[in-house]
């Protein structure tokens, strides 16, 4: 062996022992970390689906596809640190004799072919992604940067051993080449080398000798590389951009829904020792049971892989309608802090009590830090409400009670990060424990445990809404003895009872139901609020309270199908109330009244002359759409009405903005930034559309006001109006009903 080959197989075992050894450490602690959290039995459920939905989203990129140029480059990087883990071994060989070779797959064409395309594939990829971040730059956009306040030396860092290694990579397969003509190998030809010969005869006028000491150098180079990102990010745990390689494959496979389902819909119920806290036996609980997340390990063992996971990616940032309204709720940023506030404050937690009096002073503070309080921020300093070593509180209480618990984040995050259960398990414990929440707030609970409903509206006032229908509503329990006399329970929602603009859905609707012959009933003012504005803003109490009570009136009448117009009762008597033991088939009214207009039982007609033909755009509900998976419908009822025009919004679907009222925050004051609503009707005033279509009463209550700013404003035509689907529908179903009136053509202008 030459001087150098010595010096370098030194160096490299050298650095490879070290790195190995620090990252075999640093997972064993990652490991104790995560055992801190609280217990979940949920996450490991139905492995074979699991796996499965592993495999769906790592090869496909499923979760990424959200951005097709920068997932493709991604997949070609991420397949690359698998594939080409080879060449590592290839070049450990390299140090000892440079024509080295894998047995049986060093020369077999196939996998030449398979490096050769994934080294320039990665190349490609990784120099894409460099140019995407820096045309994506805070320095460019500021706040509008979706990787503002991520951590940006790390990326860099990752960025250049990438870039790094794949250069190595193909210098290498070119190295390799000019040795093998020079030794006239057999395998030195384009059939081994189709992408890198070129390189290769960029070298032939070289020695053997510097051929192979070159080989050894690179070689080295490659690995020195290689181990020098093991022991970085074995000293930087939190380095989400490396770390989410390892972790996101453990956080998608024990992510909530093994079939691969986005965590939301249903919101978890509060755990103690891994299981539900039932609120009628609270008396049974231990005096010490924490109710929500106070401190940051009362968080479970899936909440801090979550928030270790994390890559700083910034797609829940860019998605979320606090951040984009100049709040400081920011998803990343969130979840960035809790991880580096739970990593700084895991060794207090790891050492035994006695031994605590040893650890420095920056880790035992930690110990009573608070996770949420007022923290005096800059407002114009966004990052300012985020401390993860204290002193004062690790998040400020305007992040938390910023959310709309749209699910945004949720839905946008590609290593499936479960942001909306931390933020209401983080609210959960600021009003059961601490008694701290928005002042609002104290109104809404008190009309919900006095009056059943958020408006404190008097229970017999429920169906005031129905006075003047053409036809009898039939009530259970008065007019029928239970629901199996008819097709369906018609849910009509507090909004849908008691808010003006939402009475005209309810009547829609129900007229709807009546044309196509399907019978309903009604509860009348045995109907009360499901609970979720409760459950949303933290009071898991009141809504087990409301819920339990209404599960019994719906099973005493033997409720089976339900068909709903709110989104928010749509979602909780769907997906929660089976929690509590109500299970029943629940439909909103696009998807029912869609299929009704399907099957010939509805007929919309078109009128050339009638004003409520015309342009149409549409507001998905997000308790609707992103939480539950219902977008074609409203858009399929839409298509089937003669006359009208659909004109999409650019944030719609998957991608559609919130309206505001989501996660209580419908009885919030919006005291910060710019207001949800005002953001969201502008974008459909830009549509050009006549109508805005809504088919939820919270959407419609919060775009209708954003809509009468707009038309102060003078930025929004006074004639376009908000409507729920519902009501569109109804128009064109009682065209059928008027008798036609010939009009004779209009006659030519003179010229």
């Amino acid at each position: 062996m030459s001087a150098v080959q010595i010096g370098a197989v030194v160096i490299c075992l050298a650095v490879t022992a070290l790195a190995v050894t620090l990252f075999a450490k640093v997972v064993t602690h990652l490991v104790s970390v995560f055992k801190l959290g609280r217990s979940d039995g949920t996450r490991t459920d139905r492995p074979a689906y699991r796996a499965a939905t592993l495999v769906r989203e790592f090869l496909g990129h499923t979760r990424m596809s959200r951005l097709p140029v920068v997932a493709v480059a991604h997949w070609f990087v991420m397949v690359s640190f698998g594939l080409l883990f080879f060449t590592l071994l290839t070049a450990y060989g390299q140090l000892f004799e440079p024509s080295f070779a894998l047995p049986l797959i060093g020369h077999f064409a196939p996998y030449e072919w398979l490096t050769e395309l994934i080294s320039w594939a990665s190349l490609v990829g990784i120099l894409l992604l460099m140019a995407i971040r820096q045309q994506n730059h805070p320095r460019r956009l500021e706040r509008r940067s979706r990787f503002f306040g991520s951590t940006f030396w790390q990326a860099y860092y990752v960025e250049a051993t990438i870039l790094g290694v794949v250069v190595c990579i193909l210098t290498l397969r070119g190295l390799e080449y000019g040795l093998g003509r020079a030794h006239a190998e057999a395998s030195a030809s384009a059939l081994h080398y189709p992408l890198t010969a070129f390189l290769g005869k960029a070298f032939s006028g070289l020695s053997v000798r510097a051929l192979e000491t070159l080989i050894v150098v690179v070689a080295a180079v490659k690995i020195l590389i290689s181990m020098a990102w093991m022991v970085t990010i074995a000293l930087q745990p939190t380095m989400g951009v490396a770390w989410h390689r390892f972790l996101a494959f453990f956080n998608i496979f024990f992510k909530r829904h093994a079939d691969g389902r986005t965590s939301l819909g249903p919101l978890q119920p509060i755990q103690v020792d891994g299981t539900p806290v039932d609120f009628e036996n609270i008396e049974e609980l231990d005096e010490d049971a924490g109710l929500g997340v106070g401190k940051v390990e009362d968080f479970t063992w899936k909440g801090l892989l979550d928030v270790t996971s994390c890559t700083e990616c910034g797609r829940c940032q860019s998605q979320c309608p606090a951040w984009n309204t100049e709040k400081p709720l920011s998803p990343k940023l969130l979840v960035k802090t809790l991880r580096d506030h739970a990593h700084a404050k895991a060794p207090y937690l790891l050492t035994p009590e006695g031994e605590r009096g040893s650890l420095p002073s920056e880790t035992t503070v930690l110990a009573d830090v608070s996770l949420v309080a007022g923290t005096g921020y800059d407002i114009a300093d966004p990052l300012s409400a985020y401390h993860p070593h204290g002193p004062d509180a690790v998040i400020d209480q305007d992040v938390l009670w910023s959310c709309t618990t749209c699910g945004a984040c949720v839905e946008q995050c590609p290593v499936d990060i479960e942001h909306v259960d931390a933020i209401v398990d983080m609210r959960r414990y600021q009003v059961l424990i601490e008694s701290t929440f928005p002042a609002e707030l104290g109104l809404l609970f008190k009309n919900l445990e006095n009056k059943q409903n958020p408006w404190g509206m008097p229970a017999q006032a429920r169906l005031e809404w129905a006075k003047g229908l053409p036809f009898e509503v039939t009530v259970a329990g008065r007019d029928i003895e239970d629901l199996s006399e008819v097709d369906y329970l018609f849910w009509v929602g507090c909004a849908g009872a008691y808010e003006d603009r939402a009475k005209k859905t309810t009547r829609a609707v129900a007229e709807l139901l009546h044309t196509a012959g399907v019978s309903f009933a009604v509860l009348g003012d045995g109907e009360t609020c499901t609970g979720d504005p409760a459950r949303r803003a933290g009071n898991e109490f009141l809504f087990q309270l409301l819920a339990r009570a209404n599960v019994e009136v719906l099973n005493e009448v033997r409720a089976k199908k339900i068909v709903v117009t709110c989104a928010h009762c749509f979602n909780t008597i769907r997906n929660e109330y089976p929690q509590l033991g109500g299970e029943y088939e629940v439909v909103h009214h696009t998807e029912l009244l869609n299929t009704l207009v399907r099957d010939g039982k509805l007929v919309p007609v078109s009128r050339p002359d009638d004003a409520s033909t015309g342009s149409l755009t549409y507001h998905d509900p997000c308790y609707l759409g992103r939480h539950n998976g219902v977008y074609s419908p409203p858009r399929e009822l839409i298509g089937a009405l003669p006359g009208v025009e659909l004109r999409e919004m650019p944030r719609s679907q998957e991608k559609s903005f919130c309206c505001g009222a989501g996660g209580a925050r419908m009885w919030m004051e919006e005291k910060l930034g710019t207001r949800i609503n005002a953001n969201r009707t502008e974008e459909a005033v830009a549509t050009g559309a006549d109508r805005i279509a809504v088919a939820c009463p919270f959407c419609r209550v919060m775009l209708s006001d954003g809509l009468v700013g707009k038309q102060a404003e003078g930025t929004a035509r006074g004639e376009i109006e908000v409507v729920d689907v519902a009501q569109v529908l109804l128009a064109a179903v009682q065209r059928g009903d008027e008798p036609v009136v010939d009009t004779p053509p209009a006659g030519r202008l003179p010229s």
